[in-house]
C-alpha cells in the first residue's frame, strides 16, 4: 500500500474544499525541484508545442496559478491553470465540492471561483522564464453583461503568459454558459477570440461538454475547423447521473471521475469522427490509470488531462501513468506515443 493510500482515510475526514485549499498551501511551501526527465518516447508535438509527455493536469485544481511549477515537478507534461475570469468572484455558495468515495468520483458546483486574471497574471509573469508548459483556461464572470467580450478580453490579458489558451464554455455551474456551444453563439465567440488573439498569439483550444447531441458535435467540429482552432478538449464534467452509490450522488453540479469514463471516451470518438482527425484532441474525464490514458490516445487523443483521479490516487499518479504508457508502447510495438494516436486496437 502506498503512503497516500494509507493516509487517505484520514485525509477524507477533512471537508473536500478545505482539504483542497490545504493541499494548495502545502504545494506552495514545497521546494521547487525542477521538472523530472520523461522517457523520450512519450514526447509529442501538438499545436507547435513540444510536450515532454502527454499527461496533463486539467483546469480546476490550480485555479489561481499558485502552484504550476509544483505540479510540473510531480511529472505532469503540462498543467492548465484557471478557470480565470476577468474579475474576481466568490463562486457559488458552500458546500459546493463533494467526494463520492464509493464511486471514485467528485461532484462540484464551484462556479468559477477565482481571484481574477490580474492577480494570476502577476504570478505567471514571475515564472515566465521557467521551463514547462503552462496553459491558461479563461472564462466569463457570472454577472458579465457581455460574456463574449469577457472571453476576448481574457485572451488579450493572458496571451503573454500562456503557452496555450483554453476557452472554457463547458462548465455547468455558470448559468447559461453552455449556451455558447450553440452554433450561432459559438461562431460569434470564436470570431471575437481569434481576433483578440491575433496572428502571433498562443495556440488556442476549446473545452466542450460531454452532454452534447450529435448535431452539436458536428456544428462544433465544423466551426472549430473553420476558425482553425489548435485543439479541442473533450470533455468537461457531466450533468448526467449514471447509477451512483454515494449519498452525495444527487447533488447538483458537474460529475467527474470514474463514472464519467465511458461517456468521455464516447464523446472523444464522436469528435474524432466529426473532425476527421484534422484538429488535435485532448481527452479529459475519468482518466485514472495508464490503461485509461492509452485507450484515449488510441481513440484519437494526442494529450490527456486529469484532476479528480488525484483525489483517490495521490500525487504520484502522473509518474505512474507515464511509466505505464511506456510499457504499453513496448507491448504493442509502438516507437513513440505519437505512433499510437488514433491507431485503434
Amino acid at each position: 500500500m502506498s503512503l497516500y493510500a494509507a493516509l487517505r482515510p484520514l485525509l477524507f475526514t477533512i471537508e473536500a474544499e478545505r482539504a483542497h485549499r490545504a493541499t494548495i498551501r502545502a504545494l506552495r511551501l514545497k521546494p521547487r525541484l525542477g521538472i523530472p526527465a520523461a522517457d523520450p518516447r512519450l514526447a509529442i508535438e501538438v499545436a507547435g508545442l513540444r510536450f515532454p509527455n502527454p499527461v496533463g493536469l486539467a483546469a480546476g485544481f490550480d485555479k489561481d496559478a499558485q502552484v504550476p511549477d509544483a505540479m510540473l515537478g510531480l511529472g505532469f507534461g503540462f498543467t492548465e491553470v484557471g478557470t480565470l475570469t476577468p474579475f474576481p468572484q466568490a463562486g457559488n455558495p458552500r458546500p459546493r465540492l463533494f467526494r463520492l468515495v464509493e464511486d471514485r468520483a467528485v461532484i462540484n458546483r464551484m462556479g468559477f471561483n477565482n481571484g481574477g486574471q490580474a492577480a494570476a497574471l502577476e504570478r505567471l509573469l514571475r515564472r515566465n522564464d521557467r521551463p514547462g508548459i503552462v496553459g491558461v483556461n479563461i472564462g466569463a464572470n457570472k454577472d458579465a453583461a457581455d460574456r463574449i467580450a469577457d472571453y476576448a478580453n481574457g485572451v488579450r490579458v493572458m496571451a503573454g503568459v500562456a503557452r496555450y489558451l483554453t476557452v472554457n464554455i463547458s462548465s455547468p455551474n455558470t448559468p447559461g454558459l453552455r449556451a455558447l456551444q450553440d452554433r450561432a453563439a459559438l461562431t460569434e465567440l470564436l470570431a471575437a477570440v481569434m481576433e483578440a488573439r491575433g496572428p502571433n498569439g498562443p495556440p488556442t483550444f476549446l473545452k466542450v461538454a460531454p452532454d452534447l447531441e450529435p448535431a452539436d458535435i458536428d456544428d462544433i467540429a465544423e466551426i472549430a475547423g473553420g476558425y482553425r482552432l489548435d485543439g479541442l478538449i473533450v470533455s468537461n464534467t457531466t450533468i448526467s447521473r449514471p447509477p451512483l452509490r454515494s449519498r452525495h450522488g444527487q447533488e447538483g453540479g458537474g460529475l467527474s471521475g470514474a463514472p464519467l469514463r465511458g461517456l468521455a471516451q464516447m464523446r472523444l470518438a464522436d469528435f474524432r469522427k466529426a473532425t476527421g482527425g484534422a484538429i488535435p484532441l485532448i481527452a479529459a474525464g475519468g482518466i485514472a490509470s495508464a490503461e485509461d490514458a492509452y485507450a484515449r490516445i488510441r481513440a484519437g487523443a494526442s494529450l490527456v488531462q486529469l484532476y479528480s483521479a488525484l483525489v483517490y490516487e495521490g500525487p504520484g499518479l502522473a509518474k505512474r501513468i507515464n511509466a505505464g504508457l511506456v510499457k504499453l508502447l513496448d507491448r504493442d510495438g509502438f516507437q513513440t506515443i505519437g505512433d499510437a494516436v488514433g491507431n485503434p486496437y
